[in-house]
């Protein structure tokens, strides 16, 4: 460090508040000490760094899954700010309620971080109440933990803004496919999209009934299934909101399966715009994922330089995708008979 002050003609300890992006440095001294002291091959010590400071120099991420697009987008935005900020990153993968539970039990993350960022994960109030009792910022991103800071979406608002799309083509019975999980995952999410679907029919007018919301499984198989229960109702809707694209994807398969032309006799809405959705060309809500994870990453920067966050909850907007999965019902005045042919399906 006294070799990178001599070189820029600065004192060690503006050496030390550049490297560690204190405040109290401008950025033009900040540059020149940084270029120093990359041509000195010189690394902050994060251990003798630690002693002086109090923090590690990481920051803990929590996610639920690394293999699926959503999570692994949003990662790659917090990535990119938090490396950029200096700090090593440890990844914590939960996935399954086995380790889960062992991590909320043994919260690994204790002095051995100076943040935590959660990704699109739903937390119990026990799980919130753990991660306070840490005394360490966290925040939230495609997730809102508490009252912590977050980078997320309006769920309710995009899911009635694919519903609103279905009333407007014409129809009148549209029917909802919910994703449950085992380990609570998508519990919020999916709370506040059911919460959506019901404020814009109740909002056009129309009824709401029980039987034209299935739940089933995330994923591709849960929404092939759901659509089959859909299929062998009395009364089949005309449309379908499914929750999530993968599982718009597992009710198309079922309606091509079942030889239900698409959007002839039904539409098919998903929502978060993920790859696939355009490549079958899915009428979708699309949403900033990376983003979402960019601007987390930047509030728990903020968080652990400053002890706290300026603008805490950021709302990013949704946006509506026709694609050729939805178009206005064939009968008259938006009814028309049974999906699944022209006599009713047993009940």
């Amino acid at each position: 460090m006294a070799d990178v002050a001599r070189a820029v003609g600065v004192s060690t300890g503006t050496v030390s508040r550049a490297l560690r992006g204190r405040p109290g440095v401008s950025e033009e001294t900040r540059g020149r000490i940084l270029r120093a002291a990359e041509s000195l091959d010189y690394v902050v010590s994060p251990a003798a760094s630690g002693l002086v400071t109090g923090r590690t120099g990481s920051v803990a991420v929590l996610v639920p899954f690394i293999s699926r697009w959503f999570h692994a987008r949003a990662l790659a935005g917090a990535h990119r700010v938090l490396r950029r900020a200096g700090f090593e990153i440890v990844l914590h993968h939960v996935e399954g309620s086995a380790e889960r539970h062992e991590f909320f039990e043994t919260l690994p993350v204790r002095r051995r971080a100076d943040g935590l960022l959660v990704i699109a994960l739903s937390l119990a109030e026990e799980e919130l109440r753990r991660l306070g009792a840490l005394g360490l910022p966290v925040v939230g991103a495609g997730t809102e933990p508490g009252d912590r800071p977050a980078a997320a979406i309006d769920d309710t608002a995009g899911a009635a803004k694919a519903v609103r799309h279905l009333v407007n083509l014409g129809h009148r019975r549209i029917g909802m496919i919910r994703s449950t999980d085992d380990e609570g995952v998508h519990q919020g999410v999916s709370r506040r999209r059911l919460a959506g679907y019901r404020a814009a029919l109740t909002e056009a007018g129309l009824e709401i009934p029980d039987d034209a919301v299935v739940s089933a499984p995330w994923g591709i198989d849960g929404g092939a299934r759901a659509m089959g229960e859909l299929l062998s109702l009395r009364t089949p809707p005309t449309a379908v909101f499914a929750e999530a694209d993968e599982v718009a994807i597992g009710a198309l398969r079922t309606l091509r399966r079942a030889g239900v032309p698409v959007p002839g006799r039904m539409s098919v809405v998903g929502f978060d715009d993920s790859p696939m959705a355009e490549l079958l060309d899915l009428t979708t809500v699309a949403q900033s994922v990376y983003e979402q994870g960019a601007i987390a990453g930047r509030m728990l920067v903020e968080a652990v330089r400053h002890g706290g966050v300026r603008e805490p909850r950021v709302r990013l907007g949704t946006t509506l995708v026709p694609r050729g999965t939805t178009a206005a019902p064939s009968g008259p005045g938006g009814s028309r008979g049974p999906a699944g042919g022209g006599r009713e399906q047993p009940g």
